[in-house]
């Protein structure tokens, strides 16, 4: 895949569309865009968010070459120009496989998205992020079968991933789904709501739980929580 003549920030589509298309263990020769010592750096981040374990990396004077192994993950689904950001604790080994975050049918996350009139199709990260303006990542990027298989390490090396995230792409707001990463990579005494700390210039919205077995939060409270991040700090949002 050449993407050497496009902005490196239309590459993470391009990629989780990428990985859509190979099996696991399929290997891949990826042309981005050169640069300095720091965006080859991002551009391997890119690429390893991508859903990708990296084989080799060669900087020449008009590309990076990438040679490149699929892996089972599930590729972040984020871009420029995104008024809001959600960002899951870890895939689960379905949402792996099908590319699609919060794909069962009993977590309640596209229900609520819906209902709160955030996306206009339902399990769809492309249509979210093209149409709808919300990118999709994780806090740890590995897969596991439950969350609690996570050490508090893998959260804090994910918020500095995600802060690096936000620092480059820039989004409007950060929505955290699920408490516990929070707690345990930045505040163990976090509660729901908006957050002290920023993510790079991101203001960071932390959301219960959309699992259907956190049965102490509704549906109507998803709704409520993903409107209040989606409206931004002020409470009003971008105006979109």
């Amino acid at each position: 895949m050449d993407l050497s003549t496009r902005d490196l920030t239309e590459a993470p589509l391009a990629l989780a569309d990428l990985h859509r298309e190979v099996g696991v263990g399929t290997a891949v020769r990826l042309a981005l865009p050169s640069g300095d010592e720091e965006h080859r750096r991002r551009a391997r981040a890119v690429v390893e968010a991508g859903g990708f374990a990296i084989d080799r990396c060669t900087p020449t004077d008009q590309s990076i070459e990438v040679a490149a192994t699929a892996l089972r993950a599930l590729p972040d689904h984020v871009g420029a120009d995104m008024r809001l950001l959600c960002c899951g604790l870890n895939p689960s080994l379905h949402a792996a496989d099908a590319g699609v975050g919060y794909v069962t049918g009993s977590n309640r996350f596209w229900k609520a998205m819906a209902l709160a009139g955030l996306s206009t199709r339902d399990r769809d990260p492309f249509h979210l992020l093209r149409h709808d303006r919300i990118g999709m990542t994780d806090l740890v990027k590995r897969p596991t079968a439950r969350a609690d298989e996570l050490a508090t390490a893998e959260y804090r090396d994910g918020v500095e991933r995600l802060a690096e995230l936000c620092d480059w792409l820039q989004p409007a707001a950060v929505a955290v789904v699920g408490l516990a990463g929070w707690r345990a990579a930045v505040d163990r005494k976090a509660t729901v709501g908006w957050q002290p700390r920023h993510l790079g210039p991101s203001p960071v919205y932390v959301l219960p739980s959309t699992s259907g077995l956190n049965a102490g939060t509704s549906l109507a409270d998803l709704v409520e929580h993903l409107l209040a991040a989606a409206a931004g700090p002020s409470g009003h949002g971008d105006g979109s």
